[in-house]
């Protein structure tokens, strides 16, 4: 059998809390090839990120419990493989941008200690050698990467130090410094003024084409994968109601709740326009 780099069979999720069991995602499937940018968009509340949480491993069980699927990465079923296994591609073959650069760095430590730490521990897991001084050069080299002036400045900062932009920079630099062949991005840069999102999102593209990996981006806004992704999968309540091209679901929305996702993209021009629930926006 063919497998693309990530695929998502039949993925079924509950959580049980107080007694009661909620079930939250309905058989979500989904492919990720290879060199490829691949949306998974729906508003919150949606299923988007406990999917993202499944397969990164990173699901709470319990309260969460995987009930049906399963999620292959390389061919390989990460639900059966050993955890010890699954924990070398995380980090690794597998990275992160996280939401919120601020909650998701260490305040009490410099950037340069937070990369280093990561690199050193992603050598370990995969068994390599490198000294303090060559994974400091990785550490700068990427921070340039990543576009930042001064990268042997902002390696000496805190997080406080550094502006919102600046600090999504490091997050998307702490996920490409191994050698990653899958980048999840969960709502990169909501957290930023518009001006700085799309510069961000540009980054990132342009970075994921530059290296040839294959993107999974977590958001709930059409506008930004219009601009960043290839495909598109629409999740509504932990189904996934509809997929397709990019330019094909915004020429031809087959499903009203894509329709209601793609009339809420804000506009400069045009009539009044309705939110996913019906009302006015």
């Amino acid at each position: 059998m063919s497998f693309p780099l990530l695929r998502v069979e039949n993925l079924s999720v509950s959580f049980t809390t107080y007694g009661q069991t909620v079930p939250v995602l309905h058989g979500v499937s989904l492919d990720v090839p290879a060199r490829s940018q691949v949306a998974l968009v729906g508003e919150s509340g949606s299923g988007k990120t406990v999917t993202m949480k499944a397969i990164m491993g990173l699901l709470r069980q319990p309260p969460a419990r995987i009930t049906s699927g399963a999620i292959y990465y390389d061919g390989a079923d990460l639900l059966t493989m050993p955890e010890k296994e699954r924990l070398k591609l995380r980090g690794t073959a597998m990275s992160m941008v996280f939401q919120d650069p601020m909650s998701s760095l260490n305040p009490v430590f410099t950037i340069a200690d937070q990369m280093a730490t990561i690199l050193k521990y992603a050598d370990r897991r995969l068994g390599r050698v490198r000294s303090s001084r060559d994974r400091m050069q990785r550490v700068y080299d990427t921070l340039t990467q990543v576009r930042m002036r001064d990268p042997e400045r902002v390696a000496r900062a805190y997080p406080i130090e550094l502006s919102g932009g600046m600090r999504q920079r490091v997050l998307i630099a702490m996920a490409l410094l191994s050698e990653t062949d899958l980048l999840i991005a969960d709502e990169p840069g909501t957290a930023l003024d518009v001006t700085t999102q799309a510069q961000i999102l540009k980054l990132l593209k342009d970075l994921v084409e530059a290296r040839g990996l294959a993107l999974l981006m977590i958001t709930h806004n059409l506008g930004v994968v219009r601009e960043t992704c290839n495909s598109v999968y629409v999740m509504q309540k932990g189904v996934i109601v509809e997929k397709g091209e990019t330019a094909a679901i915004f020429e031809a929305p087959a499903h009203d709740y894509t329709r209601s996702l793609i009339d809420a993209v804000p506009r400069l021009t045009g009539g009044r326009r309705f939110g996913t629930a019906g009302v006015p926006a």
